[in-house]
């Protein structure tokens, strides 16, 4: 695209010359008061530059016309006008920018045509859709179909269980996986958080059951159980019950001091798992004075999120956001056995940037619980020809840190 610039006494004037000159074709840029002849500085006159640019053409259209503009009378000499256009853009900061934004405009044009011509290919609209029906979020299976478009050859893009291949494993990439710290600090104080109903005192009677016992029942470590959910109907029950069950003591506390003391006294222990009240997100003062309490946990405590996998994309963006003040480290997935899609989950943790480090599928305890792994999701997905051989060569499992039960 080229730029002109013509000169007049008025604006009016400056645009009756351009149309007597190139037709009325033209699409003005911008205008601006300029100052011309006179001598040293004096007796310059008024004046105003307009700078345009002409549409391209058809060749055929400008040949019927005699290599004239139409509605002009005279024939245009463009490398003529391209010299002018770049010597006056060479004394010109102005123009310089104007020639520059133009430039930059018709790359960005160009660009923006080659990928809608490249979404236009069939298998990445397969793709889409199966990522919409595992209720991935848009954002995130628009930045997937743009690295699709920007990384792979025609040939891929040909080739849907390559291309399927390679949606799988950039999905994988996404998917962070928290590491754990396998004791090597005692006690090991773990605080369990999360709104209301997502599960937090079953999985902490898992994680009790799968640190605190090995597979004959016997005790492996030696755990303490802490919970400030002492009002909600039945959960003092449940968390006792569990407890008497395994062995494990059960404290209850309401406040700051009363936590401070039973951190103190189950120093001894290997590992502290403090449950707490279930609270909405939405409700920052009520989050705000259970922040105030765990702080007495001290800043060794690793804080981790339970949510449902059943919560929709939205609902677990701003959950994650609202209890970002506890400092979470992880989260912790529970309810995947209530649903057939993990797209939402994906999502989320991903915009958001969040680890995982457990999932639980059912009520049993300990068994449905397993430390998360990046396969575990994978061969969750709907629709997708998952080469489980493959993935888990992409994404290994370290099997030492896994949890076992028969």
């Amino acid at each position: 695209m080229e730029c002109f610039v013509e000169q007049g006494v008025s604006y009016n004037d400056c645009m009756s010359r351009i149309y007597a000159k190139y037709g009325e074709r033209i699409v003005p840029v911008s205008q601006r008061a300029v100052r011309t002849g006179g001598f040293l500085g004096l007796f310059a006159r008024e004046a105003v530059e307009v700078t345009f640019y002409i549409p391209p053409i058809n060749s055929r259209s400008f040949a019927s016309q005699g290599g004239r503009a139409s509605g002009g009378n005279a024939p245009l000499d463009f490398e003529k006008e391209k010299e002018k256009v770049i010597a006056a853009a060479g004394k010109d900061p102005t123009q310089q920018t104007i020639l520059k934004e133009l430039r930059d405009l018709k790359e960005e044009i160009s660009s923006a045509n080659t990928a809608a011509r490249r979404e236009e290919h069939a298998n990445l609209v397969k793709i889409e859709e199966m990522l919409a029906r595992n209720d991935f979020s848009p954002a995130y299976i628009q930045g997937i179909l743009d690295r699709a478009r920007r990384e792979l050859t025609l040939e891929t893009l040909d080739n849907f269980d390559e291309l399927q291949d390679k949606a799988l494993e950039w999905i994988g990439e996404s998917i962070l996986i928290h590491e754990e710290d396998q004791f090597q600090r005692r006690p090991r104080i773990l605080v369990l958080v999360g709104p209301t109903g997502v599960g937090k005192t079953t999985t902490i009677a898992k994680l009790a059951a799968i640190f605190g016992l090995a597979n004959s029942g016997k005790p492996l470590k030696s755990v303490r159980l802490i919970t400030i959910d002492a009002f909600r109907i039945g959960a003092k029950a449940q968390i006792e019950a569990y407890g008497n069950i395994m062995g494990f003591p059960v404290a209850y506390v309401d406040n700051y001091r009363d936590l401070k003391k039973e951190i103190a006294l189950s120093s001894e222990a290997d590992l502290i798992l403090v449950d707490t009240i279930g609270k909405s997100p939405r409700d920052s003062g009520k989050l705000g004075e259970m922040k105030e309490l765990l702080d007495a946990c001290g800043t060794r405590a690793e804080v981790h999120l339970a949510v449902s996998a059943t919560t929709k994309s939205s609902d677990l963006r701003e959950i994650l956001m609202q209890f970002e003040p506890f400092d979470y480290q992880s989260v912790v997935l529970t309810k995947l056995d209530e649903t057939i899609r993990v797209g939402n989950v994906i999502s989320a943790l991903s915009e958001k940037g969040k680890k995982i480090s457990y999932i639980t599928d059912g009520q049993k305890v300990p068994n449905d619980i397993q430390q998360a792994s990046v396969v575990r999701f994978l061969v969750n997905l709907e629709d997708f020809r998952v080469d489980r051989e493959k993935i888990e060569k992409r994404f290994p499992v370290d099997t030492l840190r896994q949890i076992q039960w028969s």
